[in-house]
């Protein structure tokens, strides 16, 4: 042990000979303290960034294409060239839209239809080990026909879900009403009355043909016959008494449904089997709904709308439940659910396109990388790639600052803390001005004893440090262990999350030694460049 040492643990005790002087413990205490804080701070806002972003990755994929224009459908092309990018890993179509859901008269708005294949969906997507009941089996309809793109003009509309109908021999499918031309009055064989070439009778003929009460005919009016009133035969007179089981006072019964045999509902009918959807816990809560219960989905549409030059009504379809998940972020607990792409896209009329294109590469901190090489592969303007941290840039970045934030200003507690070995350092000097020109009367040079001093720094630094560290792990671990729980409305997670990460526990002890050995740097040359003579004149 060589003398500078040796003198710094010397300084360092009391005076009573005890293993270290209040000013010194107090010293390190405050460096301790500072340290476990920084550190604990660090480690919950860094745990709040971690969940957020593997509740995000759980329900969403790592890089998605978009495409500036209503309809994708080119979408396989695209996917086939992804995939030949190694960092891509899976790649999956997806429609997403606003639905409402119901369910035993509960009502649930906002909420969030993705429409995903089920057979690409595991390779795209973590929501798999998010389930917690039932299972994403059951998604598709065992052999339900695909949709496909809309037909030419001129050609049968398609409907998805929906076999295609042939057309009769000679039809072309093409409206004459609408090829004719709106100056010029519809041809002889449009007009009511008029035989139909095609030799089927006209709906008007049909009308001529029905015969009027009490006669065989219904005189035309080419013969001169006059209106006359309904008349009614005798026979066709109803018999026995026209008034209403219980009076003319008798109630409507209240429940107005229909008869099963009507109007049957396919939710008990047997052979039917319905589409699968998976909601979010929370949703489920909502809708009260329980594994195997069917759910109404219907399209966010007052009245009717016009889609490619045909009124349509609202679209409302029949799912049974057959899972159900938690991503621990109630915002997609609440808000989102999955079924079939195909049953999703029979929503609106847009055959086969789908709202973009998904996939999950091998290293999430590559995402930025990837997307510019999924871009620059695709090599067209109308498709528009994001990464997980752009399409959820805001709230990564109010993370990012709000750790930043709360490191900077628990950082001054260290700061604090180094203003402390200050004091400490420089009441030792005062104290010890005597000794210390005797020392130096003794031959010692200035550089040892500027080392003694900052031995003393760096000891007060290594051992707070240290103290802090051990403080700030256990502080982490009982939040893991307890669970401290948080409102998921207000938080978006249920508990406080902590995420331990060893490079942030030493950049911490880092800052503290290297704090706690600048503040010695001046009580070192203070008592450095003391001078014998000076120090005896003033004692």
């Amino acid at each position: 042990m060589g003398f500078s040492l040796t003198l710094a643990l010397r300084y360092m005790r009391s005076r009573k000979r005890a293993f270290i002087s209040v000013s010194t413990a107090f010293a390190i205490v405050g460096v301790a303290l500072g340290t476990a804080a920084l550190a604990t701070v660090m480690s919950v806002t860094g745990g709040f960034r971690a969940e957020f972003r593997d509740k995000v990755l759980g329900v969403n994929a790592h890089v998605l294409v978009l495409k500036y224009s209503s309809e994708f459908r080119d979408y396989r092309e695209v996917m086939a060239k992804v995939q030949k990018l190694p960092e891509v890993i899976g790649v999956g179509p997806f429609v997403i839209n606003p639905m409402m859901v119901t369910h035993a008269g509960r009502t649930a708005t906002g909420v969030l239809l993705k429409g995903v294949d089920p057979e690409l969906m595991g390779t795209v997507l973590d929501l798999p080990r998010h389930m917690i009941e039932g299972s994403l089996e059951g998604l598709a309809v065992p052999g339900r026909e695909r949709p496909r793109s809309f037909a030419p003009a001129g050609a049968p509309r398609v409907i998805p879900g929906e076999p295609e109908a042939p057309l009769p021999e000679g039809d072309d499918g093409a409206d004459p009403l609408l090829e004719a031309d709106g100056d010029e009055p519809p041809s002889p064989a449009l007009e009511l009355g008029a035989p139909r070439s095609d030799g089927q009778t006209s709906f008007l003929d049909l009308l001529r043909s029905l015969p009027d009460a009490g006669s065989s005919a219904a005189p035309s009016a080419a013969e001169g016959a006059v209106d006359e009133p309904l008349r009614l035969a005798p026979d066709d007179l109803p018999a026995g008494s026209i008034v209403p089981e219980g009076g003319y006072a008798s109630e409507l019964p209240a429940d107005d449904a229909l008869p099963e045999g009507i109007d049957p509902d396919p939710c008990k009918a047997e052979g039917v089997v319905l589409p699968g959807i998976v909601l979010g816990v929370a949703l489920k809560e909502t809708l009260k709904a329980e594994l195997g219960d069917c759910v109404q989905v219907t399209s966010p549409t007052i009245g009717y709308s016009f889609v490619r030059g045909s009124m349509r009504p609202p679209v409302a379809k029949e799912f049974r439940v057959t899972g159900v998940f938690q991503a621990g972020f109630d915002q997609y607990d609440s808000k989102l659910v999955y079924t079939d792409l195909f049953e999703a896209q029979a929503f609106y009329e847009g055959g086969d396109t789908v709202t973009g294109v998904e996939m999950k590469i091998k290293d999430i901190d590559d995402a930025r990388e990837v997307a510019a090489q999924v871009e620059a592969e695709l090599g067209n303007k109308l498709y528009h790639v994001l990464d997980w941290q752009e399409l959820n840039h805001g709230l990564f970045t109010a993370l990012r600052i709000q750790q930043i934030l709360m490191s900077l200003v628990l950082a001054l507690i260290i700061l604090v803390a180094a203003f402390t070995v200050i004091a400490t350092l420089i009441m030792v000097v005062l104290d010890k001005k005597r000794e210390i020109a005797v020392i130096k009367a003794m031959g010692a040079s200035d550089g040892d004893l500027l080392r003694s001093f900052l031995y003393q720094g760096l000891i007060i630094g290594l051992v707070g440090t240290s103290a802090g560290l051990g403080f700030g792990y256990a502080v982490c671990e009982w939040i893991v262990a307890y669970g401290f729980p948080l409102d998921p409305k207000v938080y978006f997670i249920s508990r406080l999350p902590v995420q331990i990460r060893p490079t942030e526990f030493a950049l911490t002890g880092c800052f503290a030694v290297a704090a706690c050995l600048l503040a010695t740097v001046w009580p070192a040359l203070h008592a450095a460049r003391l001078r014998p003579a000076e120090a005896f004149r003033e004692v």
